[in-house]
This record gives C-alpha cells, structure tokens and sequence, in this order.
C-alpha cells in the first residue's frame, strides 16, 4: 500500500505491505509527521520553534519532547562537527528572502544552538537572541517519528520518503535512488536497504533567479555556499542522515570525521557523472 501526502515543503511517500492495519497505520505516521511540522516549522509563527527564536533570550520556554530531542541531537551534531552543522542561520536565509521575516533583523546580533541551554530537560533558554531554522534536521527526524507509528502499528516492513530523506525497515530490501545532479529527472541507482536512512543535499531543484542566495549557508563565515554535486548520507537513522548531508555538503568531505561518530557514510555524486 502506497499513500503520498504534502508535508515539510515536499511530498511525503509512506509504503508498506498490504495489511488489515496498514491503511491505519499509515495515518498514524502521517500524523507523526504533521506533529512534527507544527512543533517545529519556521513557517508558523505559532509554532515552539518560533516561540524559541521570538522569546528565548528573555525567558526560559517550555518545549515539547520531540522538540526537546532535536534540539539536543542538533547541539550534539554541532560539537561533532566542530560548528560545521549550526541551525542558528535562520537570519541569513531570512536576509535573503528563503524564509519569512518574523523577527526585525536589525534589532538583534543572532547567536547559534550553541547558545541554547536546558534548564530542565523540556525547559530551554538562549543566552543571545536567535533565529534557528530546523530544517536541516527536523524532516528526517519526522521520518524517524512515521517509521516508529508504522512499527507500533504492527506493521513489519516499509518505507518512507520526505522527498529524498528516506528511511526502510523489515526484512524486504528496497531500491535506494538518487537524481542525477546535472539531470534531475534521471535516476541513479546506488543498490538496495533492508534498514537504515539515507539523505540528500543538492541545489538542482533550487529554483532561483541569477542573482539570489543559495539556502546553504556556512555557520563559520556565514556565507551562502554554492555547490553542483550532490552528497547523500546513510545513517541508522534519518535525523543523523538529514544533518549530516549538510555537514558534507559544506566541507565538501565524504570523509569528515563525525561521520564516523554517528556510524554513518557519505557518497558524493559528481555533477558531470556519465552512466
């Protein structure tokens, strides 16, 4: 049973087997997905994501678990990284018209997830203003959350893919494919996966004009980076894989060592690959 659904600024694709359950279970991981969306979207002024960046500096914020769990994965992907991986950007793409604008710029010098501390596991407060933009990190966690409804649900094996973040899991093994960087409508195949994530970063859907910004942004010098290849990330789980393609994506290094660190690998596809 396939069902596609649009969520987290893509088109999310649940697969699994026939099943009395599945169409159930299937809707549960939607909902998942939905949660975390509304947890943690920039896009909503509503959400905890933008109550942290609107208020954290002035007083401590009580945030959901999951939340709670990105926030913590994301500091500790950021040690690792050395500040390579840093959701405290948010401003940057903001200055350059790739995300809304509710905060005023001009009042504030922005601090990073480093800045954030845990007073209580579910209660947090930034020692600088921030403007974080978790979505390098939060739609593979959402992956994460739809595999587990799915699992919860009974069911035994599947797939699912938040336009390139993908996880599988069961004992039957599923194609694993990328695009091509330089002709995104052809289809690279890397192999197979029974159980695990896999992540892409790329800038060959970034419909921009000549003169705009890339969405990647470097942490360290806080330039917009732009790049023609595309890196994919297998990980265990797709919250590692999401984040670590940017850490990847930045550095240009298939061989960073937090990759090791989180037990995951990285492949580089070439813009002009020839199949």
């Amino acid at each position: 049973m396939i069902r596609c659904k649009p969520l987290l600024g893509t088109f999310v694709e649940i697969s699994t087997e026939d099943g009395e359950h599945s169409l159930y279970a299937i809707e549960m991981a939607f909902k998942a997905i939905e949660q975390v969306q509304s947890l943690m979207g920039f896009h909503d002024p509503k959400s905890e994501l933008s109550q942290i960046n609107a208020r954290s500096h002035l007083m401590p914020i009580r945030i959901d678990p999951w939340t709670a769990e990105v926030l913590t994965i994301a500091r500790d992907i950021h040690l690792q990284s050395q500040g390579i991986f840093n959701c405290g950007v948010g401003h940057r793409l903001v200055e350059a018209g790739l995300l809304p604008r509710y905060i005023d710029l001009d009042d504030h010098s922005f601090g990073g997830v480093e800045d954030l501390r845990f007073i209580e596991p579910k209660l947090v407060q930034s020692e600088a203003p921030l403007c974080l933009d978790l979505g390098g990190i939060a739609k593979g966690y959402a992956v994460d959350k739809a595999v587990e409804a799915l699992q919860a649900a009974c069911i035994q094996s599947g797939l699912v893919n938040a336009g390139g973040d993908m996880r599988v899991f069961g004992d039957e093994a599923q194609n694993i494919q990328v695009r091509n960087p330089s002709k995104p409508s052809e289809l690279i195949q890397l192999g197979s996966m029974k159980a695990g994530a896999i992540a892409t970063s790329s800038l060959y859907y970034a419909k921009r004009d000549a003169d705009a910004k890339s969405y990647m942004v470097n942490p360290l010098n806080q330039e917009h980076i732009e790049f023609s290849d595309s890196y994919s990330v297998i990980a265990g789980e797709c919250v590692y894989a999401d984040a670590l393609t940017k850490v990847v994506s930045i550095t240009g290094n298939t061989e960073h060592p937090c990759l090791s660190h989180f037990s995951a690998q990285a492949i580089q596809i070439p813009h002009n690959i020839t199949l």
